[in-house]
């Protein structure tokens, strides 16, 4: 079978390639092409686009590269119609993927929705879009079951993917001994700083990471750096810095730190995963600020709070970052009552997620329902 898949950005690229590896598994013929990224390529096919390519964030990005946009959205289309896939695959990625969606739909091919957008933060009109145009979508939180009901439309909860996505790199996991040493840490405790994957979110966000340094000279800090993005991206920021950017190795970053600054998204679960204390962070332009301001509906924007449904870990959103970051981080290290809080309320995030594996249960559907074609 043929699957053409599209990814835009770094966590959809671990995730879509997760799936792949699950579909070869049930599927021993099959074929990929996809927007994506390294991960996915590792797992084989064509690559039409690389993520960094595609991932624009917030109304002025957007504008400023409308004319990549379009050829992103040209390329999509010409390839479909000539690999004629059996499957069309779409890992959340809202403001491309269900502009796809419509038209794979209209061309005739079946169309799967891997990671279904956070609608239910804002833009829920969307569900009409996605009931009209996607033929199953496969959700990762529970709650996204009854979000869909509103709309007569029926999900499949597959559990959440980034159980596979840890369970498949535990093996790479070193203890802080190991971890110091092969880094050439002194020390010192670690401090995690996770900017985000796209470079504007760097932009927006390591500048005021950064300022926290001169608060916490007893400690050592290291940015986690994103994969995608060239190294010496990151050296305006470091230059005279005393810390340390470390690339593909993140989860062995966040482990083995006393504490994280995360930029909010997929990270701040994966953070919770690894039971490493946090403070959730992001920034948007003003334009983009506003927007979200006026139209999002949602208590929280960290993942962590969203399923909890309850403040876990603090969030900070635009303006005074950098200040708040120090006050957030001094309680988490130094109030042990606190921290233990924290940690408490990841052991019921995993326990409301679950230890099923996503990837296998998609691929098992997303076959099944093919084949039968």
């Amino acid at each position: 079978m043929k699957y053409f898949l599209i990814a835009g950005e770094a966590s959809g690229d671990l995730h879509a390639s997760n799936l792949m590896s699950q579909i070869k598994n049930v599927d021993k013929n099959a074929d990929f092409m996809f927007f994506g990224g390294d991960l996915m390529q590792a797992q084989g096919g064509k690559m039409l686009r690389h993520y960094r390519e595609m991932a624009y964030m917030g109304v002025i990005e957007v504008l400023a590269n409308i004319g990549k946009i379009k050829k992103n959205f040209e390329i999509c289309h010409k390839n479909l119609l000539e690999y004629k896939p059996d499957a069309v695959i779409l890992v959340d990625y809202p403001g491309f993927n269900l502009k796809v969606a419509k038209f794979a739909k209209e061309h005739g091919f079946k169309t799967f929705y891997y990671i279904s957008p956070k609608i239910w933060a804002w833009k829920k009109k969307r569900a009409f879009t996605i009931k009209k145009y996607v033929d199953k979508m496969f959700a990762i939180f529970p709650f996204e079951v009854d979000f869909y009901k509103q709309f007569d439309y029926k999900v499949d909860y597959v559990g959440n993917p980034l159980v596979d996505a840890m369970r498949n790199r535990e093996k790479d996991f070193v203890d802080e001994n190991e971890f110091r040493k092969k880094y050439n840490l002194n020390d010192l405790p670690i401090i995690a700083l996770v900017p985000g994957s796209r470079r504007s979110e760097i932009e927006k966000l390591l500048p005021e990471m950064i300022g926290i340094l001169p608060h916490f000279r007893q400690y050592q800090f290291i940015i986690t750096g994103a994969p995608g993005i060239e190294h010496d991206f990151y050296n305006k920021y470091t230059q005279n810095q005393n810390v340390t950017v470390i690339f593909d190795d993140t989860y062995n970053v966040i482990r083995n730190s006393v504490a994280a600054v995360v930029t909010s998204g997929t990270a701040t679960l994966e953070t919770a995963f690894l039971k490493t204390p946090q403070v959730v962070v992001y920034k948007m332009n003003y334009i983009s600020y506003l927007a979200a301001k006026t139209f999002v509906k949602i208590k929280y924007f960290s993942l962590v709070n969203i399923i909890l449904e309850r403040l876990a870990v603090k969030e900070l959103l635009q303006a005074h970052l950098t200040d708040d970051i120090v006050n957030e981080l001094q309680k988490i290290l130094l109030d042990q009552t606190y921290r233990q809080r924290m940690l408490k309320s990841y052991d019921e995030i995993q326990t409301i997620l679950g230890n099923e594996s996503a990837s296998l249960r998609t691929a098992e559907v997303i076959y099944n329902d093919i084949k039968t074609i």
